[in-house]
């Protein structure tokens, strides 16, 4: 019983270990990513101007 204990405890830690992988990966910047949000890389917009811009469109 107790091997049996032990094998079901590695396998839920390795289950655990799987999980927090996965969801660590998915918050963590990725370098060389573009400038959104996502870290997709698929765009390199530049946010930094978007005030100006939008006071420029309002008048």
């Amino acid at each position: 019983m107790d091997v049996q204990v032990f094998i079901v405890g590695v396998l839920f830690a390795a289950a655990l270990f799987y999980v927090g992988r996965i969801v660590y990966r998915m918050f963590r910047p990725k370098p060389g990513a573009g400038g959104c949000a996502s870290g997709c890389g698929k765009c390199g917009a530049d946010f930094s101007k978007i005030g100006e811009t939008a006071r420029i469109h309002a008048n």
